[in-house]
């Protein structure tokens, strides 16, 4: 079924619907017979939760694909992923509110560490904290000059992330990536994927042999990696869509870019999981859709850390009832995708979801968890349905047909 039909039933109501998002929630188990990060949690709260509530498995693209960060979030929020597909680089300019034009091309930048070989030990540079990135990216903007042939813009986002922006006159943003995402391997050339790019695929070439110059004194950060060039696109808010007012309460740029694109308010970061929820209660009159995200269960499954993004689990398992006290129409509870630490990395597996309303049909699920949910009541479908979902446990939909 095509989400757009969700569109055409909505209907004006006052509930209020949260979107607790733990990214990267999915795991897998250390060893055989084990329990995976959120099983391994203590979590009473959310395990209470399921047990009123109606659970399953989502997955974010399809069967045994291993979706990216952006494509995961606009099926969260109801967008076709494959007829959503925006590239990483317009989601960092988004996230960070950078002056869009039509005559850009945005790139996302990881700093990484590369050694005397050239190949790179570290795709995120030791994470490198935000405010060795901004130093760094003011380096670069001091000592590339692309000659006249395009401007350049070098953004800091967050810890090892950042933007590349050109500005120019026939530019195009089909461009291979040069981030070969994983150690052990040299960056890759940018290729032009068509003719009209090659211009433009020289000019990044130029660019990034610039970067490992000017670069080749510094520890960590001594190499820029690039992906998911993109131009501006225009997409329909949540808003147009759904009718909600919506709000992000989220700490990382890319995906307080995510909700710009989709029409949501943003609320500046807080800097703890605990400053988000304070945000949600203080902001909970003026808005009917809250998306929360949660970043560290993902960072952590991709440092291969079981451990501490066990812990970020539980953390977010105590901060539950002063969620549940606001006492939301809807309140759905999962991941945008999976993230084993064993992994290090995403991965295909589908992730466990619970939606808590006075309209759920609880099913026997009583422990939010990988194998738990696998028996719940929504069963496992595509991430795209889960808003349609959503809106109709908040009564927002009518009926379809006579």
């Amino acid at each position: 079924m095509d989400t757009e039909l969700i569109d055409k039933l909505v209907m004006k109501k006052e509930t209020k619907i949260i979107f607790l998002i733990m990214d990267g929630l999915g795991g897998l188990p250390e060893v055989p017979e084990g329990l995976t990060e959120l099983e391994t949690a203590r979590t009473p709260n959310l395990d209470a939760l399921a047990a009123r509530s109606i659970c399953g498995l989502l997955d974010p693209v399809g069967y045994g694909i291993t979706p990216g960060s952006g494509p995961a979030h606009f099926a969260l929020f109801g967008y076709d992923p494959l007829k959503t597909s925006v590239g990483r680089g317009l989601l960092s300019a988004a996230g960070i509110n950078f002056p869009l034009s039509d005559k850009d091309i945005y790139a996302r930048v990881n700093f990484a560490t590369i050694d005397a070989d050239g190949l790179v030990t570290d795709r995120r540079a030791g994470r490198i904290d935000t405010e060795t990135n901004r130093r760094v990216c003011e380096k670069l903007k001091a000592g590339i000059d692309l000659g006249g042939e395009a401007e350049f813009f070098m953004e800091p986002e967050k810890e090892h992330r950042a933007l590349l922006v050109l500005r120019g006159d026939d530019l195009s943003d089909k461009i291979s990536d040069s981030d070969p995402e994983q150690p052990g391997k040299a960056p890759f050339a940018p290729r032009p994927l068509d003719k009209s790019a090659e211009k433009t695929a020289g000019l990044v070439a130029k660019l990034l042999d610039k970067a490992r110059r000017i670069l080749s004194d510094e520890e960590k950060a001594n190499m820029i990696l690039l992906r998911g060039f993109a131009r501006r696109e225009k997409i329909r808010s949540l808003g147009e869509r759904f009718g909600l007012r919506a709000l992000a309460i989220a700490e990382y740029p890319m995906y307080q870019g995510i909700s710009r694109l989709l029409g949501m308010d943003i609320h500046p970061p807080t800097g703890s999981l605990k400053g988000q929820t304070e945000a949600l209660a203080k902001e909970y009159g003026n808005y009917d859709f809250f998306f929360i995200h949660v970043k560290y269960t993902d960072s952590r499954g991709e440092d291969g850390d079981f451990k501490a993004k066990t812990a970020v689990i539980e953390e977010v398992d105590s901060l539950l009832p002063s969620i549940l006290d606001l006492k939301p129409d809807v309140l759905v509870v999962t991941g945008d995708h999976s993230t084993p630490a064993v992994m290090a990395s995403h991965s295909w597996h589908p992730v466990p979801v619970l939606l808590a309303s006075p309209l759920a049909r609880p099913d026997r699920v009583s422990r939010f968890g990988e194998r738990d949910c696998i028996y719940g009541g929504l069963s496992r479908i595509p991430m795209m349905h889960l808003m349609g979902i959503a809106l109709a446990h908040a009564g927002r939909l009518s009926k379809f047909g006579a």
